[in-house]
């Protein structure tokens, strides 16, 4: 395969669709046109693979009453149907408002490309979870034969970021649900992750568990990394409500709460302030509580 083209897909979604303003005039790779709704299809190697029907409903309601109002990017395929490129919620919203034209942006894009922008697109615009971002990385080094130092280029991101992401691919399937289902945070998975595996899985448990913060679970996987044992040494089953008690703190207070309880069973809950300014802020805080 040939060396990747450096086009600098960091730059921003203008530079890399055109324009986004729909009073802007296209740029000279591209054509605005109103395309029916019947001849375009989702992208196959569209990264996002879940839509919120509410938010799309809601999309739909707008888009029924003031129209499409930032058109759609697309790429024209031989057989003259287009791949949207970005724009999928809307192209699915406008669908169930029944609109039958859309407006879009056709771009003359390889599929080495198409593949990126969508992949961009969806990284800026559609908060993907880590693990959809992770999945839609790995689809662009292995189907368009990218270094991650290139598709790093190619994202706009930090070489080592893109390392981050990848990592978490090689997690047990358990911890990889645990951070697309909002459980855990990537944070949680990038400490979990510096653990050998056979003890990943105990540490999502134990992190879960005690509800820890993402520096407790940077400790843990030191601790671990050092003694493998100590997770055998304190494997209590807490209540469902330790977790519920040290969530509601967290909202208001900190994300260095732990929940203990004692051999009398007793209940301890910790602050962890790492330094001065920390505990000021939590003092500041505090103060704010009605």
């Amino acid at each position: 395969m040939s060396t990747p083209k450096k086009k600098g897909l960091g730059r921003g979604l203008d530079a890399l669709f055109g324009p986004t303003n729909p009073t802007q005039q296209a740029t000279p790779m591209s054509e605005m046109a109103e395309v029916a709704i019947a001849d375009i299809i989702p992208n196959p190697l569209q990264p996002r693979s879940d839509f919120d029907e509410e938010a799309l409903q809601e999309l739909s309601t707008s888009i029924a009453e003031l129209g499409v109002i930032q058109p759609i990017t697309i790429k024209r395929r031989d057989d003259g149907k287009y791949i949207i490129i970005s724009g999928e919620r809307r192209w699915r919203a406008s669908q169930m408002a029944g609109l039958e034209t859309l407006p879009a942006y056709i771009r003359d894009v390889d599929d080495e490309d198409l593949h990126a922008m969508a992949l961009v697109e969806n990284i800026q615009r559609e908060n993907l979870n880590a693990i959809e971002i992770a999945l839609g990385m790995q689809r662009l080094v292995e189907e368009c034969g990218l270094t991650q130092e290139a598709m790093a280029q190619k994202v706009g991101k930090k070489r080592s970021t893109v390392s981050n992401y990848m990592r978490l691919l090689s997690l047990p399937s358990q911890v990889q649900l645990a951070l697309k289902e909002g459980v855990i945070s990537m944070g949680h998975a990038k400490a979990i992750a510096a653990l050998d595996h056979d003890l990943q899985i105990k540490a999502l448990k134990k992190c879960v568990k005690r509800a820890l913060s993402v520096r407790q679970t940077e400790e843990l996987a030191r601790k671990l990394s050092e003694a493998p044992q100590v997770i055998e040494n304190d494997d209590e089953d807490y209540p469902e409500s330790y977790s519920r008690i040290v969530t509601e703190f967290e909202r208001v207070l900190s994300d260095n709460i732990s929940i203990k309880r004692t051999k009398s069973g007793a209940t301890r809950i910790t602050v962890e302030c790492a330094n001065d300014s920390e505990l000021e802020a939590l003092l500041s805080k505090l103060g704010k509580i009605k």
